[in-house]
């Protein structure tokens, strides 16, 4: 890759793209036009792109390269106010401590991934994990009592900027000995009357309003329910058969339960990085991109058939549910490999493992 551009180069052309004119730009940037003007030439040139063609009336109209750059050029620029400001605040010794707040739903390894990262950026700077529901967390961040959060959407707080960095899959829940076990997948008409214990919906009423929307598009009515407040809560449920849940697929269960995948339906949770936009630690937006950096490196990495069978092959003591697609009950099984993240890893699912992982907090999620 050729070095030649510098950060004025996407300054500059950021300008002409976005005030759609050398002259407006030149002005906005207080620079003379002609040499505006030559910085655009060479750096389309350098690279062999077309950012803009110039129309009659001497203005520009923007290629699709034009309209993408304009997104990519904010995000270079944005990077690097991001890392000057983070490393100015290291240099200040403003970076002592960290408090970081994890929602009961967030995969404690993927907490951990932030915490271990942010030593990796900031060695000498503590951590102090806060765990909480999305209420309380989110009243938290507004008050400035903690620095940042890992959190389950929807989070709709407009003091809060939200950066989302995984997803999952829900799938249902249910005793291995239940009749609807024997399905390689569920569809959703088999969790009426059967899908009966959710997150309590004080805890996070956002993600419990948008849970019966879905439902209600899936013609899945809901009248009765048991409330759990923590993962943990929900499997005690789902095994004592107070009936089905929803959780997050790579979930660690019980040796009594198992689960299935739900065909027809794209319900997902999305796992994201929550901070207020005004007060927070300046190494948390670094942190926030080397973490989705890693997580898009690691799943880039996933897809090669080399590399799943390596992580496949180093699990095959694991059970797994099947994992299905929206064709049916007779989809042979997918196996989804592991994550791993140098020290620690994410399993993309993880059922019934051997006890001596019972001791671990399972991860569940039905709002």
């Amino acid at each position: 890759m050729d070095n030649w551009a510098e950060f004025r180069h996407f300054k500059y052309l950021l300008a002409i793209v976005e005030h759609k004119g050398l002259r407006a730009a030149a002005e906005h940037l207080r620079t003379a036009q002609p040499n505006l003007s030559v910085q655009a030439k060479q750096f389309q040139e350098t690279f062999g792109i077309q950012l803009f063609r110039k129309t009659k009336d001497r203005r520009i109209q923007l290629t699709e390269t034009g309209i993408a750059f304009k997104a990519i050029a904010q995000g270079v620029l944005d990077t690097r106010d991001e890392a000057i400001a983070a490393l100015i605040a290291i240099e200040r010794g403003e970076i002592r401590a960290l408090s970081l707040g994890c929602a009961p739903f967030v995969d404690p390894e993927l907490f951990q991934a932030a915490c271990d990262m942010h030593k990796e950026i900031v060695p000498g700077c503590s951590i102090r994990p806060t765990h909480g529901d999305a209420v309380q967390l989110v009243e938290e961040l507004v008050l400035g009592e903690i620095d940042a959060a890992i959190m389950t959407l929807p989070i709709t707080d407009p003091r809060l900027s939200i950066k989302a960095i995984h997803r999952d899959r829900l799938v249902a829940c249910l005793r291995a000995d239940h009749p609807l076990a024997s399905k390689a997948a569920l569809h959703p008409a088999d969790l009426q009357n059967n899908l009966a214990v959710l997150y309590d919906p004080q805890r996070h009423p956002e993600a419990h309003a948008q849970l019966l929307e879905w439902l209600r598009k899936g013609r899945v009515q809901i009248e009765e329910f048991s409330r759990a407040s923590h993962p943990i809560e929900i499997q005690a449920l789902v095994k004592s058969g107070y009936g089905l849940a929803l959780i997050r697929e790579g979930t660690v269960l019980d040796a009594e339960l198992t689960t299935r995948p739900i065909a027809g339906v794209d319900w997902a949770v999305d796992t994201a990085f929550v901070y207020n936009k005004r007060n927070h630690p300046k190494t948390i937006p670094v942190l926030v991109r080397h973490l989705i950096r890693r997580l898009a490196v690691l799943r880039g990495k996933s897809r090669s058939p080399g590399v799943i069978a390596a992580l496949n092959a180093r699990n095959s003591g694991a059970k797994r549910p099947p994992k299905s697609e929206d064709n049916g009950d007779n989809q042979k099984p997918c196996w989804p490999p592991r994550i791993a993240l140098s020290g620690f890893s994410i399993p993309r699912d993880r059922t019934n493992e051997s006890s001596k992982n019972a001791r671990k907090a399972p991860l569940a999620f039905a709002a």
